[in-house]
């Protein structure tokens, strides 16, 4: 696992953990809801964190694809492109 999707996995939890406090405490302030409604946000929260957290790393696994030699290529390409540029 690389350092990028340790931080991103932290930082989704730390969000979703923040976004079900404020949930609860919208539900239990200013909105009357029945008790089941708090299992079903914890459940909603829950299920959001790991479909987001699945997604990401399908995503980045679809990057790791490529041969590593032609995306090398590739970027030593782009730099002398935008150095030309300036």
């Amino acid at each position: 696992m690389k350092k990028k999707d340790v931080v991103f996995t932290i930082g989704l939890t730390i969000f979703m953990g923040v976004l079900w406090v404020v949930g609860v405490l919208v539900m239990g302030l200013w909105i009357p809801v029945r008790p089941k409604a708090y299992l079903w946000w914890f459940i909603f929260i829950v299920a959001a964190t790991l479909i987001i957290s699945v997604w990401h790393s399908m995503k980045e696994d679809q990057s790791d694809q490529g041969d590593p030699k032609r995306q090398k290529y590739i970027r030593k390409t782009s730099k002398k492109k935008k150095k030309k540029r300036k």
